[in-house]
């Protein structure tokens, strides 16, 4: 049986993954935005909240409830994992279905779009996939294995990053449509690459018996009461960003800005400035992800100063992170988009919105800590009531004709207010 890792070298092992990934992540942008130019980048960016949303349906909260019944260290973790592969099974074929039906209407009608198309079609392929693979990292999750994740997280983005040089180049001059389904469908490969890394992770003697596959209601009733409510809070922001870019075009085009304004504009801000912006985040995920098995095992042993402490050591090392990012955003921005994006548009937004990412990148551990001791309903009550807040003055601050700052506001007012009601439930749950 292999060691376990402690929490801070669980940390290590995610941050310098997920620096690998957030730097590979960065280049596969580069390259996108430099092979089709804003205006693909800008479709691109157009129909990611519905991938985003997508996935988060097609998961169903499950990867999360795995890897937290996992760590408890109570349950048969092959006879969970097969009892949670039928329902997993269940949702996929659905929304694949589901996809093909209303991606008509999606493309024309919600995001205006008929270039859309396509790209949504082809989501429908990968998203049994991105199941697949998120239920068998967060089994490595749950056991404090990390270093399988970023194995395969790094070799996925090594083959979508070759994929899209290669394949962009070919399909551009078939229209930027064109050129995006393709991107989208590299997942199928980045994904299956995956897949087989994790599977060669697995323990040696990881043999089946029959009653392993036998289904254990039990097993499936704690998961949904995990799943469900993990789904209802990515399922609520996912809608809130699948509608982003719906109500904006809609508010936008009412007061009297053209498509072409829109789309490289929500370009510049969803593909140039809150990518850099975000780049941070991957440490804080890392941590957020190091964090749940370790809050979720201590709180089932009724650990909870252990829980508090490790919470503590996981904002800390976030704001050590996240304080001269926010420095260097605010002094030096154009150097960023120039060397990055080989452009300088941008640097208001990233100027205003750097100090805001300051508590966006605390918001991870306390979202994971909610999670970790079971209080997953707190984490869908924060999300539902930031959605509502950025959806309501995303739209009221658009009618005032500033064009894409109606956004910045928005974003910024959600994220304030979600990160201290997380800091309160958390507070609130350590103390009962």
């Amino acid at each position: 049986m292999r060691r376990k890792e402690t929490f801070l070298l669980s940390t290590i092992i995610l941050l310098v993954g997920g620096f690998l990934t957030k730097f590979l992540g960065m280049i596969i942008k580069i390259i996108m935005s430099r092979l089709m130019g804003s205006e693909g980048i800008g479709l691109y960016m157009l129909i990611l909240p519905t991938f985003s949303l997508l996935i988060g349906l097609a998961q169903f909260g499950l990867p999360v409830a795995f890897s937290k019944l996992i760590a408890e260290e109570t349950k048969n973790n092959k006879n969970l994992l097969f009892s949670l592969l039928p329902i997993s099974f269940f949702v996929n074929v659905f929304l694949c279905v589901l996809v093909v039906l209303i991606a008509p209407v999606l493309s024309n009608v919600f995001l205006q779009e008929s270039r859309s198309y396509y790209p949504l079609l082809a989501m429908a392929v990968v998203l049994p996939l991105t199941s697949l693979s998120g239920l068998l990292r967060s089994y490595f999750f749950g056991r404090s294995q990390m270093l399988p994740h970023v194995v395969s997280n790094v070799l996925e983005d090594i083959i979508r990053l070759l994929a899209i040089l290669v394949g962009v180049p070919l399909f551009m001059p078939f229209g930027v449509e064109v050129a995006v389904t393709f991107v989208i469908l590299t997942n199928v490969l980045s994904e299956g690459m995956s897949i087989l890394v994790l599977f060669f992770f697995l323990p040696k003697q990881f043999s089946l018996k029959r009653k392993d596959f036998k289904q254990n209601r039990k097993y499936q009733k704690e998961a949904l009461q995990i799943g469900i409510p993990t789904t209802m809070s990515r399922l609520t922001g996912s809608i809130g960003y699948f509608l982003e870019p719906i109500l904006l075009t809609f508010t936008l085009h009412l007061v009297g800005y053209s498509s072409s304004f829109i789309l490289n504009q929500y370009g510049i801000l969803s593909g140039y400035v809150l990518p850099l912006l975000l780049l941070p985040s991957f440490f804080t995920l890392a941590i957020s992800q190091a964090l749940l098995p370790v809050i979720s095992k201590a709180v089932a042993q009724g650990k909870r100063n252990i829980a508090k402490r490790k919470l503590k050591q996981g904002i800390f090392f976030s704001l050590c992170i996240g304080i001269p990012a926010t420095i260097l955003f605010l002094a030096i921005p154009e150097t960023f988009l120039k060397l990055f994006y080989h452009t300088n548009q941008g640097v208001s937004y990233m100027r205003f919105l750097a100090p805001i990412c300051l508590f966006q990148y605390i918001q991870a551990p306390l979202s994971s800590s909610l999670d970790a001791m079971g209080k997953s309903k707190e984490n869908f009550k924060a999300t539902f009531y930031g959605t509502f807040l950025r959806t309501s003055c995303l739209f009221l601050f658009s009618l005032l004709k500033i064009g894409l700052w109606g956004v910045v506001f928005a974003t910024s007012i959600n994220v304030i207010f979600t990160t201290f009601f997380n800091l309160f439930q958390v507070k609130q749950a350590f103390s009962s």
